[in-house]
């Protein structure tokens, strides 16, 4: 097939769906597809095999989609598949309306959130209608986890071709030639000795920061030699309310006396953050509406078989086993998150245990399932 990928934001834009889209695109054209990403003007177009990065749209703004069918037309492109996410599109409700279009192609979305764009002020149930016109007028659509699969279900009547396929690791287990775990921990000023606590991503509201450095803060004062490291870049290319949340959260460090213990990599290259995580004891990630997998971050940490402290699920998740493949305390609890880690410090057994169960749950998230999933759907459409 030919398929084209459309997302508001590609690398080397920070962001978790110009992430995925990269990693779906490579594995589409390993598996045999000629596949196309078309995106924004910001970098020069790039090729990677049989994938090529088409940055044609100035703007995601009305009448975008007269670009995008056209480049279509020129492509003989089989599958239009939109990567939605509305921060990603500068919170405008343009690409929504791409299905309603009637183009020759077949249109598929990818909804990885089903957050609503701006319109104007009091537009509350005109944004949801923009949403759910655009679930109902594509030709098939993809829900990348449970808890989003079962707020569309009550548009499945009219929404004939729904499925779930879920997201993989945007960082593979890959470090850099000659990586050393102990001089990787000096980097930072940690001992053998000392309890190595890891989180991945940007910060924003939904993944508890705030949380996060209490729970450090109470470990601290337990006399536990606790250290955290945040991998990666922190706020992101596409959401700029990401930015005053972390300043949030560097005031609260600062306030907790933890501007010793709390490091910083920034953004770095994959194979710096998988050396990063692969110098972790413990991966926090204390989610306010539960673990889930629609977080990247989370498939990180699975992908290289760390010890995992997380948050219950908002929906019942029956791979997530408690005590097997990650420990769960409930949201916004910051004694329950460094209960658990404590117990991971002192129980090297346990936290094997779940470094083997987080291997095994990362087996059934592969790019290459994902990107054969992904293929099948568009070929049954």
């Amino acid at each position: 097939m030919r398929i084209g990928l459309i997302t508001g934001e590609y690398p080397p834009d920070q962001g978790g769906v110009g992430d995925f889209t990269h990693q779906l695109a490579r594995s589409l054209a390993d598996i045999g597809h000629e596949t196309h990403v078309i995106t924004h003007t910001k970098r020069d177009q790039v090729s990677h095999h049989s994938l090529s990065v088409h940055r044609v749209m100035a703007k995601w703004h009305w009448g975008c989609w007269r670009r995008l069918l056209a480049l279509a037309d020129e492509l003989a492109l089989d599958v239009l598949n939109v990567q939605y996410q509305a921060a990603a599109y500068g919170m405008h409700p343009a690409i929504n309306f791409v299905p309603g279009r009637r183009p020759r192609h077949l249109v598929v979305v990818t909804f990885h959130d089903l957050k609503v764009p701006y319109l104007f002020p009091k537009a509350g149930p005109l944004r949801r209608w923009v949403v759910r016109t655009l679930a109902q007028r594509a030709d098939g659509v993809i829900v990348t986890n449970e808890e989003d699969a079962k707020k569309i279900s009550n548009l499945k009547s009219q929404i004939p071709n729904l499925v779930l396929i879920p997201i993989g690791s945007n960082i593979p287990p890959n470090p850099p030639p000659g990586y050393d775990r102990g001089v990787e921990r000096s980097r930072w000023g940690v001992g053998p000795d000392d309890l190595l606590l890891g989180y991945f991503g940007f910060l924003n509201e939904s993944k508890g920061g705030e949380e996060l450095m209490q729970t450090l803060a109470l470990l601290v004062e337990r006399g536990i030699p606790a250290h955290l490291l945040m991998i990666g870049g922190r706020v992101g290319s596409s959401d700029p309310s990401n930015r005053a949340y972390a300043e949030r959260v560097d005031n609260l460090i600062a306030s907790l006396g933890l501007d010793e213990r709390v490091h910083h990599s920034g953004y770095a290259r994959p194979e710096k953050v998988s050396a990063g995580l692969l110098a972790t004891d413990v991966c926090v990630l204390p989610y306010r509406d539960g673990v889930s997998f629609r977080r990247g971050t989370l498939h990180a940490c699975l992908a290289h078989g760390r010890a995992i402290v997380t948050t219950r699920p908002a929906v019942e998740l029956p791979q997530v086993r408690d005590e097997e493949n990650m420990l769960l305390e409930a949201p916004r609890d910051p004694e329950g998150l460094a209960d658990a880690v404590a117990r991971l410090a002192d129980d090297l057994a346990l936290r094997a245990q779940l470094e083997t169960g987080a291997r095994a749950l990362a087996a059934e998230f592969t790019w290459e399932r994902i990107a054969r999933q992904t293929a099948a759907f568009f070929g049954r459409l």
